[in-house]
């Protein structure tokens, strides 16, 4: 008695036991349930010792959180009328007392810094004192603003298009918390509603605690989306496939209990839900309904073969066990490799992955053959999709082209490698915060009118450490700044910065009786009498407070960027490193780029390294699980061939189609080829054992294990392509990319190695057959379909 036929004896003698473990287990995971939480960060891409977060961790240390301002915005001539105009600047008003607010600032707020001759130090004016009452006055206010106050320009308002912008910085002691996303939709969101519908003015809202919040809201609710749709298409598939209620209910049983524990393991190992871990559950639900496939299969096969209940289920699990084991295992494996990543993000995903793949595979072969032990023998009419004519007309087919046609298979798959490889080299790299958000929302429309009007929404720093007290203050440091400034202004892809340099060009402006012409800074001879003014003055009316440090040591320069993939951040930060490097010496200045959209590009960068480290990981697995297998290394580069290719003409579709490498779909090649080779451990099984049952005959062998194999993997394969097809439903763009790219992949796997494969076995095989390479492993693999 081998070990698989003692393990099927003790499921079947337990079954109670079995049920009521099965029970107790998901109840406990049902309870872990409660500790799932949504991330309020963004994902960091990047380990927590790189130098990008070391960097922007000390920037954070200096001036603290970033990603703190929400933007309103307006584009309407009709608010430069008394009513709307007063009803624009009072709605900020609304929020100013609420504990979640830090400050705000419109243009009821703007102040005017004005030179005091007489105490020598400049004070702060109001632009105006009482609301305008008539047109005129609104005009007037208008004039002064967007004509003599260019500090103000691209901060309140765009001169060019008469856009105005209103900001709301909120705590940075609550950003990253539940408080933030309780305040966006119960405060925020009812308030600019109300706004918009008594003025009729169409207010756009934009910032990251903004976009965030909305879009972790976006996150949980697709979550039912996928979950439903996994289990509803599956359902449809599984019953079109085996036209049986029964069967399909038992499958769909399993994979309900498998979602609540993958539920379950999120909230026990205390991750939070990312986009990632977010398609965790569906995942389960497609990878555990071909397990499903595979053990119903067999038992149908079996009852319609001998009619005995006890014998069936003993076989199912003991001739199944092993085989559906070592596919799920190569399955996790390919998940797995994201372990070794150092991004928390991926290594998160692979372990909640692997873990509950092998959960699935548990859970599918103790669930269904007790239940079925419960159960009368399945009807004739349950059985018939075992005979169905187009399916034999599809292995028919199948044979015949891998017997007269393998040539053409091999013209083809060289053509296919040729024109892989030019796709491969059109892949651009792209990775940005927003890139991936739903184009149709609301809030990623206001996101481009924002960078439409102002220059972009994401933060990108520069932070400066002049190593000495007041260094920031000096003229010469100034002008270095400035040399910054005017190399951001060049960029399109760049909102206008600001910094202290704007400061100190407003104090002169401000010295020279508010003359806009006088905006520059100061030259040499004037800093003197100028700063000592600044001296003098209040250091809240200095507003100096937000632009640099209290030691004034530390300087930031802070832009808005454009939503712009990895290439043109690159130019970019190039650009600007030279100008850096040729301003500020190193030994008297540290000067960094960052901010959290640059942390999230850089990270980008960093997975693409990552990627072809655990795929060439997941490569060398999977390798030694063939080389432990088949006792055969060049079964293992014959096995390999036919599951590398399909990913290859994945790769090329990408570069053909400008679909880039990002965080989302660097998931595509570990996910595909983990899945893809069970066909191929399905496969050959079975070729093995018709090698030996035909006393080492290749061909016989071969077209034996395409037709006994040949169903289950066109269904299995039906099933994980429209399975993985329901991630399209999501409405971020990565997710879709995701699910279609798999999805072809696994398509184009089944092909490759239900035609591809056997051809090689056929042409390379002889030698190995004939020496009789193929020796037992010590724990017999024995594919799902073999007849007796």
């Amino acid at each position: 008695m081998n070990f698989w036929t003692k393990v099927a004896g003790i499921i079947l003698r337990n079954r109670f036991l079995v049920l009521l473990g099965i029970a107790i287990i998901t109840g406990l995971l049902a309870s872990q349930m409660q500790y799932m939480k949504f991330s309020y960060t963004e994902a960091n891409l990047l380990p927590e010792n790189h130098e990008a977060n070391l960097e922007y961790n000390k920037f954070l240390e200096v001036f603290g959180e970033e990603g703190n301002l929400v933007i309103l915005g307006i584009k309407d001539s009709t608010v430069f009328t008394p009513q709307k105009f007063n009803a624009w600047n009072n709605l900020v008003n609304q929020f100013d007392d609420l504990e979640e607010i830090d400050f705000t600032i419109s243009i009821a707020d703007v102040q005017q810094l004005k030179a005091d001759r007489k105490k020598r130090k400049f004070v702060l004016e109001p632009l105006y004192k009482n609301n305008p009452e008539t047109s005129d006055d609104v005009l007037a206010i208008k004039k002064q603003l967007f004509e003599k106050l260019p500090f103000y320009d691209n901060l309140l308002f765009n001169k060019e298009t008469g856009t105005l912008q209103t900001a709301i910085y909120i705590k940075k002691e609550i950003i990253n918390t539940p408080i933030r996303r309780d305040f966006i939709f119960n405060t925020l969101i009812p308030i600019i509603e109300q706004f918009e519908k008594d003025n009729n003015l169409d207010v756009r809202v934009s910032g990251m605690p903004y976009i965030r919040t909305l879009n972790a809201q976006n996150i949980q609710n697709e979550i039912g989306i996928f979950v439903g749709g996994a289990l509803l298409i599956t359902a449809v598939i599984f019953f079109l496939f085996f036209r049986s209620f029964r069967a399909t209910f038992i499958t769909l049983l399993v994979v309900m209990i498998g979602v609540t524990w993958a539920f379950g393991f999120i909230g026990w190992f205390r991750y939070e839900i990312t986009v990632l871990s977010a398609l965790i559950p569906p995942l389960i639900i497609v990878i555990g309904v071909p397990n499903a496939v595979f053990l119903i299969n067999k038992y149908q096969q079996e009852i319609k073969k001998h009619g005995q209940q006890a014998k069936a289920l003993q076989r199912v699990i003991s001739k199944i066990g092993n085989a559906t084991l070592m596919t799920n295992i190569t399955t996790a494996s390919g998940f797995a490799t994201f372990v070794f990543v150092k991004s928390n993000l991926l290594r998160e995903f692979g372990i909640l992955a692997s873990v509950n793949i092998i959960s699935i595979f548990i859970l599918a072969l103790l669930i269904i053959p007790i239940i079925y032990s419960f159960m009368p023998l399945p009807k004739k009419k349950h059985l018939n999709h075992l005979e169905r004519k187009w399916i034999e007309n599809v292995v028919d087919w199948m044979e015949k082209t891998v017997r007269d046609q393998r040539i053409t298979i091999y013209f083809a798959t060289v053509i296919i490698i040729v024109l892989g490889i030019i796709g491969v080299y059109k892949i651009r790299v792209s990775g940005t915060l927003i890139e991936d958000m739903p184009k149709s929302m609301g809030f990623y429309k206001d996101i481009k009118f924002f960078e439409k009007e102002f220059g972009g929404i994401m933060p990108l720093e520069i932070f400066i450490d002049t190593k000495k007290e007041k260094g920031v203050m000096k003229l010469s440091t100034l002008k270095k700044m400035d040399k910054i400034n005017e190399t951001i202004e060049s960029f399109p892809e760049l909102s206008k910065p600001v910094s202290v340099v704007n400061l100190v060009k407003y104090s002169k402006q401000a010295y020279y009786k508010g003359n806009p012409k006088y905006y520059q800074l100061p030259s040499t001879q004037e800093q003197s009498y100028i700063f000592a003014y600044t001296k003098n003055t209040n250091s809240d009316a200095g507003m100096l407070k937000n632009f640099v440090d209290s030691t004034g040591r530390y300087a930031r320069i802070t832009t808005f960027m454009k939503d712009i993939g990895t290439d043109k951040m690159e130019v970019i930060q190039e650009r600007l490193q030279s100008v850096i490097a040729k301003e500020f010496p190193a030994e008297k200045f540290d000067i960094s780029i960052t901010g959290k959209a640059l942390v999230f590009i850089k990270g980008t960068n960093y997975l693409i390294t990552n990627l072809v480290i655990s795929l060439s990981l997941a490569i060398v697995l999977i390798a030694l699980f063939m080389a432990w297998m088949f006792r055969s290394p060049q079964m293992i580069i014959i096995s390999l061939l036919p599951n590398i290719l399909p990913l290859l003409i994945t790769a090329s579709l990408m570069g053909f189609f400008d679909i880039p490498i990002k965080p989302s779909t660097i998931l595509v090649f570990s996910i595909a080829f983990g899945i893809s080779v069970d066909d191929t451990i399905h496969f050959l099984a079975k070729y093995r054992q018709e090698l030996i049952a035909n006393k080492w005959k290749i061909k016989p062998s071969v077209y034996g294990a395409l037709r006994e194999t040949g169903i289950s993997m066109f269904y299995t394969s039906i099933v994980l392509f429209f399975g993985f097809l329901t991630f399209t439903l999501s409405s971020f763009g990565g997710t879709i990319a995701l699910g279609g790219l798999v999805s072809i992949t696994l398509l184009l796997a089944m092909v490759s190695n239900l035609l591809l494969l056997p051809s090689l076995l056929l042409t390379f095989e002889k030698k190995i057959a004939n020496k009789k390479v193929f020796k037992e492993p010590k724990i017999k693999i024995i594919p799902p379909n073999e007849e007796k």
